[in-house]
C-alpha cells in the first residue's frame, strides 16, 4: 500500500518536473523565472539543479515499479 501511494506521489512530481523543464520554444520553466540565460550556450543553475532533481525522481519512481512489481509476484 505504502509503495503504491509513493508511485502516485512520484508519478505527479515527475509530471510536473518534466513540464517544468525549457524544451526547444520554451517551456514552463519561463513562467518561473528558467528561461533566463547566465551565458550563450549554458544553463542555468536552476536548470541543472531542475535536471538533477528530476533525475532523482526519476530513479525513485523507477524503483518502486520494480518493487510493486516483485511484490505482486510474490503474492500472485
Amino acid at each position: 500500500m505504502g509503495f503504491s501511494i509513493a508511485l502516485i506521489v512520484f508519478s505527479l512530481l515527475m509530471m510536473l518536473l518534466v513540464l517544468m523543464h525549457k524544451g526547444k520554444g520554451g517551456g514552463l520553466s519561463d513562467m518561473f523565472g528558467g528561461g533566463m540565460q547566465s551565458s550563450v550556450g549554458g544553463s542555468s543553475v536552476a536548470e541543472r539543479n531542475l535536471d538533477r532533481i528530476t533525475i532523482v525522481i526519476g530513479l525513485l519512481w523507477f524503483a518502486c515499479i520494480i518493487v510493486l512489481g516483485l511484490l505482486m509476484k510474490s503474492n500472485g
